[in-house]
């Protein structure tokens, strides 16, 4: 996952709404949104290279989603980050005894973004926030965040332009308007660019909400409501090299 934008309004009727974009190679075997065959009450995509996943929903109002640390320097983990979102929805450990695993074997993964969150009746929800080179798990308070391959809220080009796009949606919340928000292609101007050590093409193919090209870019657009009432909203949209569109997948229970 590679740009995550949020609302996080913990008293509202629908405390989490969240537009996400995965990017990725278009050869890496993928497994579109659906129920998992072998934990049938998670639903998420699926890389099948590794086994994990980049955001999914599973029992007991519990979401996870990811994005990596851009920066070619750092050491290789040898742990998939897919596992750090696939072991939160798949097992039924409490969210704090979680993050503390999560705190003390980071180093076991490459740079990574971790959100974790529970929206279950009854309860107050809660969502939490793990950056690998911080350290130190974070509780949101309400706010509309943007998320990318740096930290949270990062001024990066693409996120405060999708950041912005969401919070002009929140009062219509309108499904095609809000996965509008993540099909923007448009790159941001060399002057804008961050500088994360990848050249200045690689910069600029990055820079767009929307990438497309003939082997990188934006896989899947995904879009997910948790109610306070405990019902929930996943939509996704797939996508393969140039931006074509291959479909679309969307669960509610």
């Amino acid at each position: 996952m590679c740009l995550i934008v949020f609302a996080w309004r913990p008293e509202h009727d629908v405390p989490l709404l969240l537009a996400a974009n995965r990017d990725e190679f278009y050869a890496r075997p993928t497994l579109p949104l659906a129920a998992w065959e072998d934990a049938p009450h998670v639903l998420a995509g699926r890389d099948l290279e590794a086994g994990g996943t980049w955001l999914g929903l599973g029992p007991g109002g519990r979401f996870a989603a990811l994005t990596n640390i851009r920066d070619p320097d750092q050491p290789t983990g040898h742990r998939s980050r897919g596992d750090l979102v696939a072991r939160f929805l798949t097992s039924g450990i409490d969210l704090d005894d979680y993050l503390r695993e999560v705190r003390g074997r980071s180093a076991e993964y490459a740079g990574f973004n971790l959100l974790l969150g529970t929206v279950t009746p009854g309860q107050l929800p809660r969502l939490m926030y793990f950056n690998a080179r911080e350290g130190e798990p974070v509780a949101l308070a309400a706010g509309v965040y943007g998320l990318s391959n740096a930290a949270l809220n990062s001024p990066w080009p693409k996120l405060i332009k999708a950041r912005e796009a969401l919070a002009v949606e929140l009062d219509d919340a309108m499904e095609d308007k809000l996965l509008g928000v993540l099909n923007d292609p448009e790159p941001a101007t060399d002057a804008d660019l961050p500088d994360t050590g990848v050249g200045l093409a690689t910069e600029r193919l990055l820079s767009s909400v929307f990438i497309a090209s003939p082997s990188y870019g934006t896989r899947a657009s995904t879009l997910v409501k948790l109610r306070a009432d405990g019902g929930r909203r996943i939509v996704e949209r797939s996508y393969g090299p140039y931006g074509g569109h291959l479909g679309e997948v969307a669960l509610e229970d």
